[in-house]
């Protein structure tokens, strides 16, 4: 069930308030964005295609059929891999865009972090309490 714009704000600013207050668990956080775990994928990817490519040189220079054979293997598995992987990143970033998430953060960073969280929770407490009071 998808959340209301009124409980995405919410979360949002809980989000960058935590961000604020707890520098070392946003990192921790980053890390799991699904963005960082694609591109790292990207670049293990690249990774495997320059050794499979040094093994198919490799064969060919030492007249090893097998090697070259291994590493155009590599090569051809790291290529779809790094391709898979780069295409779900990108398409994780057009999602995020399309729900305005980019907009939001921007608009939530100029605000000021004057108190803490727990403060502003308390206060949305004590006036919806007052509102049912009334």
């Amino acid at each position: 069930m998808p959340l209301s714009e009124h409980e995405q704000r919410q979360l949002e600013q809980i989000e960058q308030a935590l961000y604020a207050e707890h520098p070392r668990l946003a990192r921790v956080m980053r890390a799991r964005d699904p963005k960082v775990h694609y591109r790292r994928r990207v670049l293990q990817a690249s990774v495997g295609f320059l050794i499979g490519a040094a093994a198919l040189v490799a064969g060919l220079f030492l007249k090893y059929d097998w090697l070259s054979v291994a590493g155009f293997v590599v090569m051809l598995l790291s290529g779809v891999w790094a391709i898979a992987s780069y295409r779900r990143m990108a398409a994780t970033v057009v999602t995020e865009r399309k729900r305005g998430r980019s907009r939001r953060s921007k608009r939530s960073a100029r605000q000021p972090a004057s108190s803490g969280l727990m403060e502003r929770l308390e206060e949305r407490w004590r006036r919806r309490q007052e509102g049912n009071n009334r």
